[in-house]
């Protein structure tokens, strides 16, 4: 895997590692940014299945599919190092069908600060390697890992800081 792309994320948040990494472990939650509609995902979803392991094993496979203005996208991950509650990686597995992005690796660390935990959310990815997809990856795929990995920080933020999440949710 020819991984020539990076992004990473971070964020404080009012919680302990090991409630972190519980909330994170889940990829439906995880992953909850690729199952709602978003301009990024061109106004569609994808669904998120996971094997009897649920992803929260090593060699546990996750699986997204969903349609992207008219056309079918997949992929496949599986989890390759997974140590609570401080690291988790996983990876695609096959070919995945993405528009922006080919194969990547993906995962987040957790360490303790203060009263709560630092998250660290990072990718490494491939551009696509056939044209349109290598041409719409070349001028996207910065923007998108961004909005990854900083929508799975500020979604974990927002879980551990309900006041917060609800008082902007009553404006």
């Amino acid at each position: 895997m020819n991984l020539n792309g990076h992004f990473e994320s971070r964020g404080w948040l009012a919680a302990r590692s090991d409630e972190v990494f519980a909330q994170l472990d889940d990829h439906y939650r995880l992953s909850a940014h690729m199952s709602r509609s978003s301009w990024m995902m061109g106004g569609a979803r994808m669904s998120i299945e996971t094997d009897e392991l649920r992803g929260q094993s090593v060699g546990s496979r996750i699986r997204l599919a969903g349609r992207v203005l008219g056309m079918r996208l997949f992929l496949e991950e599986a989890v390759t190092e997974r140590n609570p509650p401080r690291r988790k990686v996983w990876q695609t597995v096959g070919t995945p069908r993405l528009l922006i992005i080919g194969d990547y690796r993906m995962g987040f660390e957790i360490a303790p600060e203060g009263e709560g935990s630092r998250l660290r959310v990072f990718i490494d990815y491939a551009l696509p390697q056939t044209p349109p997809a290598r041409w719409l990856g070349r001028l996207l795929a910065p923007s998108y890992a961004r909005w990854c990995t900083e929508s799975m920080v500020n979604d974990a933020i927002e879980h551990f800081s309900p006041a917060e999440g609800q008082a902007a949710q009553a404006r």
